[in-house]
Formats: structure tokens, C-alpha cells, sequence
């Protein structure tokens, strides 16, 4: 009973540290190494991608529909100006994503317009007075992201995109500071531990929302409260060994929380528009503080924050733009390349800016390279061809299907399992409050 109870103990303190772990990792690629069509830029610097995502981006859930502009932001330097450029109505949003992934901030379309706009980002404790005309963005964390997109209609309008994103700016108001960036966890610590020790340097560095310092305090014993020398290579064989099983234990308890999940399932799709919900504390512009984007149950709320890391890092709140998936066909079986599918939106789904269905491999839910290089299909698809009624009947394979109609609307699988999401930016109410369904991924 001690093992198993030590067990979930540990399992317990891999959940709750899960999202803030696996995003700093990121927060790091994004800095040093960058990430795909995202090259690398220091903190408070904007990172532009000049291509849409694919294959080469190894990032989870990497959208197809939007240029990105990613930064990274390291608020130890004090405020930091953001400037954003006039679009005309065209549709992006910069989404604000603290180091424990919660969403506070959204600037853009739906949040803020599309108007020339300045914005004063500062970091927790901060009580100065903005400069006139600037909408001050109170930070949770000193490290946090912007995740952000632009909608593009075509390679034609990518030299319109390009303009915009340059013209998107963040001053430190103290050009001589030099940010702090990350603790470094100490290289000593076996890899098997490794995870741990990330935790407990950088949970030590940003601490969480209030209603979790005493969860993040009852984990003390698996030393991640330890100040000071790591306390984890000291550590005797079965000691370590134990921490180890634990965190695959864990690890693979997220696994299964990411394919069961607590998101209602209609035809096999799992609605999750309130996976990103687990924000309770941190409202600034654009973050709409209403208990319907909300998870109430605490414990619920820690599962699904792991869940919505593991399987969508940066995904936004429903409102901005609601997601859905799923794994499974008509017959209840995992979708996959060895076999031929069709999906008919009969209607397409009803949004305020766009909507996409993009194909992505399991475990990794990455894009996969296809020989059309199509790895997303939507309203702004060109060349598809709609049914008599108006419905459209997308096929779904990992050959290339032999019909002129059905070819048109081909989004290719990969050989081996899969997932698709589908995206709605900026959804009508009947997404949210289920009065719009979605028909099961039909096995041909």
C-alpha cells in the first residue's frame, strides 16, 4: 500500500508540474534553437515564421492556417512596449501564456479590433503608471509567451502578412537591461530525473496562482521544494529508482487523461472546447473572466492543464478558438492510414472568422509530409468541390483517392494512425452550446 500510495504521489506532483515543465522546454527551443519556419530570437524579441507550418515544425498541434509571430518574454527587464500595426480588418490575435500556460491576455480581431494599437507589458508587482494611450498587460509570471497569428489567404498574401508582422514591435522601456531567462537546473541530476529538477528550479523561479502554493508545498517530500544544491544526485540507488518508476507512472497516466479525457464526445469527436479553461486568477485585455470558461473541480482542473500541454500547447480559450478531435470512426475503431475515409460537413461550420480540418500523427501530433503538401483543408481551401446541397465531403486517406471530386477535397493521412483537428476562429454560439454537431468520420 506505501508503494502505490507513493506512486500517485508522484504521478500527482507530474501532473501539476507537467504544463509548466514542458513549456518552458519550449519557451527554451524558441530562444536557442527555435523551432521549424520559427528561427530562433532572444527574449522580448518578436520570431517570425515567412511560411505556413508543416512537417519540418515539430511542434505539438502546429496549426496550417496562420503565419506565426512568436516571443518569448523575459519581464526581469522591466516593462516592455508592444506596438501592433493597423490590419484592416484581417483576422490574427496575439494570445498571452504565462509560464504555467495559463491564458491572460488576448490582443487583436476579436479582442481588442484591428486598429493601430500600443500596449505596456509589465511584469508581477509592478505599480507604475502606463505612458498616455497605452492599455497596460499585467503579467502572472516574469517569463511568459506571445503566441501569434495572422491569417493568410495564400502564397499571394504573403508579402502583405510579412509587412505586418514586421511591423508588430516590443521596446524594453530599459534598452540596457539584460534579461534573467531561465534557472539553470543543475547538470548533475541524472536524466531520469531530470524532469524533477526542472520542476523544482523553475517552479521556485515563477511561482504558481495562489490556490496552488499549498498542492505545490504537500510535494515537498519529493524534494522539489529544496532550495539551494539540487538534492536529487545524492540520492541512494533505490531512492532514485523509485522517483523514476514514479514519473513513468505519471507519465503515463497523462497519456491516458490526453485519450480519454473529461471533454464530452459526440460522434467519436471530443469537444474540447473548455480543455483551456483552467485559468481562474489572471484576466487582462481580452480575457473574459466567465465561470462558462471555467473549470471549477480542482482536481479535474490540474488533469486537464497536463492533458491540454501534452496535446495542444498554446491552445486558446473557446471563445478565441474552439477545437475539436478526434481518433476514432464510425465504428469506434482508431483512425488510421490503412485504411479510406470520408467526412461530410453538411453544414460547414459556422465561424465569425474561419474554419480548418488539419491532419496530424499519433503520439506526436505533428503534420505529416504528403505529396500534395496539403496537410489542412477549410473554407479558404481552393479547388474544392461542394456537394449538391452545399455540404462538403472531404476524403481522407494516405493514398491519393482515384475520383477528380474526390481528389479536390483530399486530405492526406499519414500510412500509420492519426488524429484530426478541426479549428473554428472566432465560433458562433451554436459551436459552443452544441446546437451545431458534427457527423462521425465515416470508414468507406
Amino acid at each position: 500500500m506505501e508503494s502505490t500510495t507513493r506512486s500517485e504521489h508522484i504521478t500527482e506532483a507530474y501532473l501539476y508540474g507537467f504544463p509548466l515543465v514542458f513549456n518552458l522546454r519550449q519557451v527554451t527551443r524558441y530562444v536557442t534553437d527555435g523551432v521549424g519556419a520559427n528561427p530562433a530570437a532572444p527574449f522580448n524579441t518578436f520570431s517570425h515564421a515567412r511560411t505556413l507550418a508543416g512537417p519540418a515544425d515539430t511542434f505539438v498541434t502546429i496549426n496550417n492556417d496562420t503565419l506565426y509571430s512568436m516571443a518569448q518574454l523575459d519581464l526581469s527587464v522591466g516593462p516592455v512596449a508592444l506596438h501592433v500595426p493597423d490590419t484592416a480588418g484581417r483576422y490574427y490575435v496575439l494570445q498571452f501564456v504565462d509560464a504555467w500556460t495559463n491564458n491572460f491576455a488576448y490582443v487583436g480581431h476579436r479582442a481588442t479590433g484591428t486598429a493601430e494599437g500600443d500596449f505596456l507589458l509589465v511584469p508581477p508587482g509592478w505599480s507604475g503608471t502606463g505612458p498616455a494611450g497605452a492599455t497596460v498587460i499585467r503579467f502572472p509570471t516574469t517569463v511568459a509567451s506571445i503566441v501569434g497569428r495572422w491569417a493568410v489567404s495564400g502564397d499571394d498574401d504573403l508579402p502583405v502578412v510579412h509587412a505586418l508582422q514586421d511591423a508588430a514591435t516590443l521596446t524594453p522601456l530599459d534598452a540596457a537591461a539584460t534579461p534573467v531567462g531561465l534557472a539553470v537546473p543543475d547538470p548533475a541530476v541524472p536524466p531520469e530525473l531530470g524532469f524533477l529538477e526542472q520542476f523544482r528550479v523553475w517552479s521556485q523561479q515563477f511561482p504558481p496562482a495562489p490556490r496552488d502554493v499549498e498542492l505545490q508545498a504537500g510535494l515537498a517530500d519529493l524534494g522539489t521544494t529544496a532550495t539551494g544544491p539540487s538534492p536529487y544526485p545524492a540520492l541512494p540507488s533505490p531512492e532514485r529508482a523509485s522517483l523514476a518508476a514514479g514519473l513513468a507512472a505519471g507519465e503515463a497516466a497523462l497519456h491516458r487523461a490526453l485519450v480519454s479525457g473529461s471533454s464530452p464526445e459526440v460522434h467519436g469527436w471530443k469537444l474540447t472546447f473548455h480543455a483551456f479553461d483552467y485559468n481562474l486568477d489572471f484576466f487582462e485585455v481580452g480575457a473574459l473572466d466567465d465561470e462558462r470558461f471555467q473549470i471549477a473541480d480542482p482536481r479535474l482542473r490540474i488533469v486537464e492543464r497536463a492533458a491540454a500541454a501534452l496535446g495542444g500547447l498554446w491552445g486558446n480559450h473557446p471563445y478565441e478558438a474552439a477545437y475539436v478531435m478526434t481518433y476514432v470512426d464510425d465504428r469506434g475503431e482508431q483512425l488510421t492510414g490503412e485504411r479510406t475515409y470520408t467526412l461530410r460537413l453538411h453544414p460547414t461550420p459556422p465561424v465569425g472568422a474561419f474554419w480548418s480540418l488539419t491532419m496530424y500523427s499519433v503520439p506526436d501530433f505533428f503534420l505529416v509530409e504528403n505529396p500534395i503538401h496539403r496537410y489542412s483543408i477549410g473554407d479558404r481551401t481552393p479547388g474544392v468541390v461542394l456537394d449538391d446541397d452545399g455540404a462538403l465531403t472531404i476524403a481522407i486517406s494516405s493514398e491519393r483517392p482515384a475520383g477528380a471530386k474526390e481528389a479536390a477535397n483530399w486530405l492526406p493521412s499519414p500510412a500509420g494512425d492519426f488524429r484530426p483537428v478541426l479549428r473554428m476562429y472566432e465560433p458562433d454560439a451554436a459551436v459552443l452550446d452544441g446546437g451545431y454537431e458534427l457527423a462521425a468520420i465515416t470508414r468507406a
